[in-house]
């Protein structure tokens, strides 16, 4: 049994790492030290919590899925024209889709105008199916639909396959938030921050917290007495190394929380102007994450118009904060290196409840947005909202497209990652869909790092179309066959055959 001893000198040491972790978070650790940034792109997912509803965010105006969906919203239906109608998408040739935003969606309409905003329909998990908001984001997050409990998130593997890393990446990875989220989860070289105004080892007396001018020659503060302190090789010393590295890569960097004129003041703004700064200042970002919770409208959802509506308050402001960050890079010249992804974990049910809201549903609206984004079109394989057509799917928009396929042709083509079989375990039958500019590489489907078992949960499969009309009729069946068996023996009984 190894007896562990500390001295004075390395229990103080140990506290002091204790206590900045404390103050900056434990993500922080892993920042590297600073380096010249080379030329690369930043994939950034904004994840919709709670379920987000695509069919109102991307309604049908015109056809017979508009009269499907009036049907199945009578009061929960975006108008189709008027003053609170939807917002017509077209083609970049003037062709109708016939489908529009919400009309609270002006800047990313703006966005889909200049070819810069890409919807993919009936987007997510078609080998799973689960209405738990739990199942749903940690699949997606771990990129492991049907399996949980690897160990690490899709971005972490995703950056670990990265070519041309070199190692001295100030901040590779980014969540604006109060702690990791599972797309991270294992990273080593991520960094989780809510606000970089704040972080900081700022606690305690002001004059004890650095040395400032004025001050006695020789006087140190904390941040200066800790660096001293991180010197040797033990796990505790290198975490604080590492941290103190994180705190004055953030600190060197002119961050303010002063938004530009023009943006909208919500936090959500607030997080994608720290994503906006990170990207210009050039810290070799490759992936950023951060959440809009909200959108699990059960009652009370709203439409669009006067008075309170739930669900177009959320659309405002997910629309300005993105429009607003779209705008911000495009003038500084790097947007052309951003690439924007927003998912939910699945969309809402096509009819309305008794309590003017949504439930869970299956299929989604997934939108890509940025520089290289070959916008104005609709990608996937939208089915239409006939019943007869969403019977099979317990009368949900399917996912006819898996999200997997969107996210690995923005790594193919984006950052040169073909490394599928690692990021994307069991996902095969890649092909491009053409959302983003870029170079195709042939996929690696076989794992080429150690990707951790995963626990692989009873699965649900989403059903072939037909499949459960079939299942339905097979059971039919056997039940007359039943019923028939029964009424002859009983016959027999009663001496009457």
């Amino acid at each position: 049994m190894t007896d562990l001893r500390l001295d004075r000198r390395e229990f103080l040491k140990g506290c002091c790492a204790t206590a900045a972790i404390g103050a900056a978070g434990p993500s922080m650790l892993f920042s590297q030290e600073a380096a010249a940034a080379n030329a690369y792109d930043t994939v950034v997912l904004v994840f919709l919590r709670g379920g987000m509803d695509g069919l109102n965010l991307v309604p049908p105006i015109s056809g017979n899925d508009r009269g499907y969906y009036e049907e199945a919203r009578p009061s929960l239906n975006i108008a189709a024209s008027g003053a609170y109608g939807a917002l017509p998408l077209t083609l970049a040739g003037g062709g109708a889709t016939g489908f529009g935003l919400h009309p609270s969606a002006t800047g990313l309409k703006t966005l889909w105008d200049a070819g810069k905003l890409a919807i993919v329909q009936a987007c997510g998990m078609p080998t799973v199916v689960t209405r738990s908001h739990f199942d749903a984001q940690l699949y997606l997050d771990l990129g492991t639909p049907g399996a949980q409990g690897g160990g690490t998130g899709w971005m972490t593997r995703a950056w670990a396959t990265q070519a041309g890393i070199t190692g001295n990446e100030n901040m590779p990875m980014l969540a604006v938030a109060s702690r990791q989220p599972a797309n991270l989860l294992g990273a080593t070289q991520s960094l989780a921050m809510p606000s970089p105004t704040d972080f900081a080892l700022n606690s305690g007396a002001w004059q004890w917290q650095q040395y400032r001018s004025g001050m006695p020659a020789g006087t140190k503060g904390v941040n200066e007495t800790l660096a001293a302190l991180w010197a040797g090789q033990t796990g505790v010393e290198l975490a604080g190394q590492r941290a103190d590295s994180a705190l004055r890569v953030i600190g060197s960097q002119p961050y303010t929380s002063t938004l530009p004129a023009g943006w909208p003041t919500t936090t959500f703004a607030r997080q994608l102007w720290t994503i906006a700064q990170s990207v210009r200042f050039n810290l070799g970002l490759r992936f950023a994450t951060l959440d809009l919770g909200g959108w699990d409208t059960h009652d009370g959802q709203g439409t669009a118009g006067s008075g309170y509506h739930y669900y177009q308050n959320k659309i405002v402001e997910l629309s300005e904060a993105l429009t607003a960050f779209y705008n911000e890079l495009n003038g500084t010249g790097d947007m052309g290196r951003v690439t924007v992804i927003v998912q939910s974990e699945f969309g809402r049910r096509v009819r309305q409840n008794g309590s003017g809201g949504t439930d869970h549903g299956y299929g989604n609206q997934m939108l890509v947005l940025g520089g290289p984004v070959n916008g104005r079109k609709l990608y996937g394989q939208w089915l239409g909202l006939s019943p007869e057509t969403l019977s099979p799917y317990f009368g949900d928009v399917p996912a006819t497209t898996d999200y997997r396929r969107v996210f690995s042709e923005i790594l193919i083509r984006r950052l040169g990652n073909n490394k599928l079989g690692t990021v994307f375990p069991g996902y095969a039958g890649y092909a491009p869909l053409g959302i983003v500019q870029g170079t195709d590489i042939a996929p690696q489907y076989t794992a080429g790092l150690d990707v951790p078992a995963v626990a692989r949960l009873p699965e649900n499969p989403q059903p072939a179309y037909g499949s459960s009309l079939t299942e339905s009729s097979r059971a039919l069946r056997a039940a007359a066959r039943d019923r028939e068996t029964w009424y002859h023996r009983l016959l027999a009984a009663l001496g009457l055959v």
